[in-house]
């Protein structure tokens, strides 16, 4: 099975600069591009496309809470459909931006607290994928495992594709560690290499009690605004490389 790498990016906002979004591209397969929501704006998205388009990797659009102050990761009570006609919104907009790059988008992915909130939050997991199936009942969605975004994917006739985290720390029961707690985020790119090859060979990862966990990704997320992105990255594909594992998009 190809395991694909995705990463976030376009996240640059004005004069102020997230992440290397040229380095990171020559390592993914898929780019999560920001839609103005949480980061971003046009210029950056338009340019993150382009990049994206010349390096051969897929754009998806990385959907969010409107939450620029807070980067996305603030859980938002919004009404489901109003979350319904944003997440319309922001995946059109950025249609149009990749379009205008010479490319096209090919996924949805939820950003930040968004994406921990439609693990279980029914109402606002199901306001998502009608949002999705409104503009494109074609483009998959990018979604944590056993998780209820899942059930309404398959409910609205959309392909949910199953994710995981090469540097989030993760919780017995397969959610990932909230960032506001210590060591929810992994750092060191050799350990982080290591947890995407067992990944990707043997279907698991070490929780944080240091029991196991079953994963079965399909494609797995390297964030862009990690320290040390660009080697983390870097070491992920290099492994993946050496030990044989094809790494190629999901569609």
């Amino acid at each position: 099975m190809t395991i694909d790498l995705n990463a976030d990016v376009g996240e640059s906002f004005g004069a102020w600069t997230m992440g290397d979004d040229a380095a990171i591209l020559r390592v993914v397969t898929s780019a999560n591009v920001a839609c103005g929501f949480h980061a971003g704006d046009p210029r950056t998205a338009r340019r993150t496309c382009a990049q994206a388009a010349a390096a051969g990797v897929a754009v998806g659009a990385h959907v969010s809470y409107r939450d620029l102050a807070g980067f996305g990761r603030r859980f938002l009570d919004v009404d489901p459909a109003e979350l319904t006609d944003e997440v319309v919104y922001q995946i059109g907009a950025l249609q149009a931006l990749a379009a205008a790059a010479g490319t096209e988008v090919r996924y949805v992915k939820p950003h930040g607290a968004l994406y921990n909130a439609i693990v279980h939050h029914r109402a606002q997991a199901r306001a998502v994928a009608a949002a999705v199936a409104a503009v494109d009942p074609g483009l998959p969605v990018l979604v944590l495992p056993g998780t209820v975004i899942e059930e309404e994917a398959h409910a609205a006739g959309l392909r949910p594709v199953v994710e995981a985290f090469a540097d989030r720390a993760y919780l017995p029961d397969g959610t990932l560690v909230p960032r506001s707690r210590p060591g929810a985020v992994v750092s060191d790119p050799q350990e982080v290499a290591d947890r995407v090859l067992r990944m990707a060979t043997e279907g698991t990862v070490t929780a944080v009690d240091g029991t196991t966990v079953a994963v079965r990704a399909r494609s797995v997320c390297v964030h862009g605004d990690t320290p040390g992105a660009v080697a983390i990255a870097t070491a992920v594909r290099a492994a993946l490389d050496a030990a044989g594992v094809p790494v190629a998009g999901f569609r």
